[in-house]
């Protein structure tokens, strides 16, 4: 896939896990250089550090840091966002984007502290640090189309993206933010099945990973329902539907989903008092 260059400065205050990944992500994939990019820390004594691993410009100060950025990527924890915004309001421009990755956390109240400031919500995942991230984006009140467009030219490049209303931000956060949690522990569990059956565990591991990327993609490559594709595995009396028969009477079908509402639940309580 061919990716955009990011024509402007991209600032990341709060460069912690999914902003190590994601600026790690836009340089290899070309859409930035780490000259363009600055980046904050909560920290100083974790500045150099992060300077060094990433070959970028990072400080404690984010005013600083975003004065003539293109865009702002905010990454901090839900409860520092409303302090971290009163820090850079007045730094920021209405020709500017911020784009936001707390969890729970709405744009109006990121707009309450910035005033008219393009803002879009995102809630990217761990897969982005190898390009196969999935990203669930919305507009604040501020944001136009061609905000939407560049955080998704942004997300594209190390993944997937999907625009959808701001009330199914938290649902989003529950399946593709912490489905990789719970997809790695079917995952895990699928190959010590695979011990228990005599595979040696490095093979066990290859066979379930595979698996499930070979059974995923057949899903985005054919736009199929699983249900349709479950189906075509499962032949009459064979050995798929006993398998089948054991996951439903130990409720994983349920279970999974249940995991997935909590997480979205425990989403929406993440938004500070």
């Amino acid at each position: 896939m061919k990716h955009i260059r990011l024509k402007g400065r991209l600032a990341v205050v709060g460069l912690g896990k999914m902003g190590g990944i994601l600026v790690q992500s836009f340089v290899e994939k070309g859409i930035t250089t780490p000259r363009d990019i600055s980046a904050t820390v909560r920290h100083i004594e974790n500045a150099e550090p992060r300077a060094r691993q990433f070959g970028i410009k990072v400080s404690n100060d984010n005013l600083k840091a975003v004065k003539g950025a293109k865009v702002i990527l905010l990454c901090v924890k839900p409860q520092a966002v409303a302090e971290v915004c009163r820090q850079i309001a007045d730094a920021l421009r209405a020709d500017q984007l911020v784009i936001t990755i707390a969890a729970g956390v709405p744009t109006a109240a990121i707009e309450e502290e910035l005033g008219h400031v393009p803002v879009v919500r995102a809630m990217p995942n761990t897969p982005c640090v190898i390009g196969h991230g999935m990203t669930g984006i919305c507009a604040g009140h501020f944001a136009g189309e061609e905000h939407l467009e560049l955080s998704r030219m942004l997300f594209n490049a190390v993944g997937r993206s999907v625009t959808v209303d701001e009330k199914l931000m938290d649902a989003v956060t529950g399946l593709s933010g912490s489905g990789p949690a719970f997809l790695y522990i079917i995952l895990e569990s699928l190959a010590e099945a695979g011990v228990k059956v005599g595979l040696p565990r490095d093979v066990s591991t290859l066979l379930a990973a595979q698996t499930a990327s070979g059974a995923a993609e057949m899903i985005l490559q054919s736009g199929s329902h699983p249900a349709l594709l479950k189906d075509a595995v499962t032949t009459p009396a064979g050995c798929t539907i006993d398998g089948i028969l054991e996951l439903e009477e130990g409720k994983l079908r349920v279970t999974l989903i249940k995991a997935v509402v909590k997480a979205a639940e425990r989403a929406r309580e993440l938004m500070p008092e």
